[in-house]
């Protein structure tokens, strides 16, 4: 299943909501498996970026679809990055 790095910055909203109700992160991770895709790793991080995610999804369908529905609420702005397995990289050049 492809993979992505899926980097979150949060919105003055999202910073308030998170503030008030840290729980809400888990339960975000929840709405990511109900849209279609999962959760694997997820760092807060210092920076340009609040959170670092790597996200498991069937396709770059579901992964739009997924930055829509949770940017909408207005919490957060994403940047979405399709990973490639350095093997599979590889076997591209060679072939």
């Amino acid at each position: 299943m492809p993979t992505y790095l899926m980097l979150t910055t949060l919105t003055e909203k999202g910073t308030q909501t998170l503030n008030s109700n840290p729980g809400r992160l888990r339960e975000v991770n929840r709405d990511v498996e109900e849209l279609g895709a999962k959760v694997l790793h997820q760092w807060a991080a210092l920076g340009t970026y609040d959170f670092v995610n790597i996200v498991e999804a069937p396709d770059d369908l579901t992964m739009a679809n997924l930055s829509v529905k949770l940017g909408a609420r207005g919490s957060v702005k994403f940047e979405t990055l399709t990973l490639v397995p350095v093997d599979e990289f590889l076997a591209t050049l060679e072939a």
